[in-house]
Order: C-alpha cells, then structure tokens, then sequence
C-alpha cells in the first residue's frame, strides 16, 4: 500500500507540475496563423512582422512621409499610400519592400489634396476625390471637393466625374466589379452603377427603398473590405421601421451584381464596428464607451448574434482578425498590438512595435513574397 501511495503521489505531483507549466506557458505563437501583418508607423516606414513568432522581421521604407491612409490592390501586391499631408501619394510593391512611384497634384501656389483614393482591379487608373487652395495675394481661393479619373501610367487626370445630384461630398465610398468594368458609386441612398470605358451611368440600384412591405431603407455602416469576397458588401446596417421609427441593426450582405441584398436583424441599433474572419462564417465588432469596452460576436453562418463580453480595452480600438481567425488583434493609438483568444477573449500578449501606429493593419495569410491573387480585396 505504502508503494502504491507513493507511486500515486509521484503521479499526483507529476500532473499537477505539468499543469502549472501549461499555465505558465503563454499559448502558442502559432494559433494566430503562418500569415504576415504589415501596419504603417512613425516617422517614415511599415512594419512587418511575421505572425507565427510575433516577431519584427523587417521594414518598408516610406519616402513622403508619415503613411496614413492606405489602398491595397486587388492583387494584394502594392500599397497605394497617401501621406499625413494629402499632398502626395506613394505606390509601394509588397513584395520588394520598394517604392515604385510617386505623384502629387499640387503645383506651384495651388496645394491639392487627395482625400480618397481607390485603383481600379487591374491597376490601369484611379478614383480620387481631390480639394485644391490656392494661396492669393490677400487670400485663399478654395476649390470645391472632385471626383476625377487618374492614369495611374500617365500620371494625369482623364476625367472629372458630376456629382450625383450636383450634392459635393468630401469623400466618395467606391468599389469595382471584380473585372473592372463597372464603378458602384455609394450614395446616401443609393447605388450609382457606372461602366470605366467612358463612366457613363448605366444602372441604379435604389437601395433607399424598402427591401420588402413595411421595412425602412437601409443604412449602411461598418465593413470588413480585406476579408470580403468580391463584387460583395458585408457589414453592419441600420434600419428604422417607418410606423414606430425603432432603430435596429442588423448584418447585410449584399450581392452587387445581382442587386440583391440578404439581410438580418440582431438588435437594437448600437453603435459597433465589424471584422469577418477568414472564412466569413464569424463576426467581431467593438463596443466603445467611456470606461466600457466589449467584444462582440456575430455567427454570420446560423445568422444570429453569438453574444457580447466586456473588456478592458483602450480609448481608441481597431479590431482585426488573425490570419487563422482564432486571435483577434486591438491595436490604434500607440505602439502596442494586444492579442486576444477570439474564443474566451481572454488577454494572451502583446506585441511592442518602435514607432505609433498611423495606418491600419494589414492581415496577410502568407508571407508577402508569396501574396497571390486571392478572392479578397480593398
């Protein structure tokens, strides 16, 4: 008996030794994918570091500036950057880790500046919406918002595209049909559907009208672009029922090219961002009040809410899934990305960069020498 209670004790200890050290170990780098992620920072660069260990594994240079608002291609191959200054744009190869072009509108005493850019799939030409001032003797001559055409090859402006409705707008919300021949230009309302031989309007889809009998039009809001499929739009959108003007939120996805939306309410209306996993079967958004933070979960597969769990998280959050879906990163404001288990949401680690972040960040599955065509986009 003696024997045995030793033998049981050994093994009693042995366990117990075995959990504390799988407690003590922090989870495996790994859970978080064999991806990359790429963020632009302070003062001139974008770090990229490898997510399998979390570690810094290098830079790309930023020649303008500080990098601020970000495009990827369709091909996920180059950045289309625009400075903090809105002066200048910089078109970055991924792969090379090199800048590859550079323009600006400005010229002489007329500054212009490039509040929204958008390449078209096939990298041919661009949609900006620019504002020039220009510096008088005895003031400033301030030119209405535009929405032009740029060869991306020429460095020039083809056209300049009117308004809908002659209503100015300091930014224009666009997206290109998978092929690149159609332009869906995001109104208030609707959806203006233009062909990019000579951007006539060929189609309108008014989404301002009720997807069916006593329904309220819907109201677009947060998206998840990197991790949507093509010739779609998936995110959060409000509604407001047209007899009791309740405000509800609900997912949405929508079909551009067949006109057809396919939505679900889960709420009341809130205001939360959206993230979609990899595989598009999960959502994630954030809740942000002052001194109240908490993760939210959406199964876009089953098509209801999963729930909510309170955090504590940071003044300012952006939110993005891991390459494998099973982290969620928070990072914005700072030099710091905190990892969470997308399951528990429990706090893992974090990763310390060298500089405050200025872009988003860039979830890539696989290393950017190895970045192919793929079914997701910006």
């Amino acid at each position: 008996m003696k024997k045995l209670a030793i033998v049981l004790g050994v093994a009693v200890l042995a366990c117990a030794a075995l959990v504390h050290a799988q407690k003590g170990k922090p989870a495996a780098a790994n859970t978080a994918g064999n991806g990359t992620l790429i963020i632009g920072a302070y003062p001139s660069q974008y770090w990229i570091i490898d997510e399998a260990t979390e570690k810094i594994v290098g830079t790309i240079p930023f020649k303008s500036g500080i990098p601020r608002r970000t495009s990827l291609s369709r091909d996920r191959k180059r950045f289309y950057v625009i400075e903090a200054g809105l002066e200048k744009l910089e078109v970055v190869d991924i792969p090379t880790r090199k800048t590859v072009d550079t323009f600006s509108l400005s010229e002489g005493n007329t500054k212009v500046r490039i509040r929204s850019f958008e390449p078209d799939p096939l990298q041919r030409f661009a949609m900006m919406v620019t504002a020039s001032a220009t510096k008088l003797v005895d003031r400033f001559d301030i030119g209405a918002p535009t929405l032009v055409q740029y060869d991306l090859k020429d460095h020039k402006i083809i056209r300049t595209i009117p308004w809908p409705n002659g209503e100015e707008r300091q930014n224009a919300n666009i997206q290109f049909s998978p092929d690149g021949k159609l332009m869906y230009l995001f109104t208030d309302q609707d959806v203006l559907i233009y062909e990019t031989n000579g951007f006539t309007q060929v189609d309108k889809w008014e989404l301002s009208r009720p997807i069916e009998e006593g329904f309220g039009r819907l109201e677009m809001g947060s998206r998840d672009v990197f991790n949507d499929e093509p010739g779609f739009y998936t995110g959060i959108f409000n509604v407001s029922d047209p007899v009791q003007h309740r405000r509800m939120m609900g997912i949405a996805r929508v079909n551009l090219a067949e006109k057809k939306v396919d939505f679900y309410t889960i709420g009341p209306s809130t205001g939360v961002s959206f993230a979609m996993a990899p595989n598009r079967k999960v959502g994630y958004g954030l809740f942000e009040d002052i001194g109240r933070y908490e993760f939210w979960k959406f199964d876009l597969e089953h098509r209801k809410f999963a729930g909510r769990t309170e955090f504590k998280g940071r003044p300012r959050m952006g939110l993005k899934t891991s390459s494998s879906g099973k982290i969620l990163y928070i990072y914005v404001a700072g030099n710091t990305i905190d990892l969470y288990d997308a399951d528990t949401y429990q706090y893992l680690r974090t990763i310390t960069l060298d500089g405050d972040m200025t872009t988003e960040l860039f979830v890539f599955p696989s290393p950017p020498a190895q970045v192919t065509n793929t079914t997701a986009a910006q």
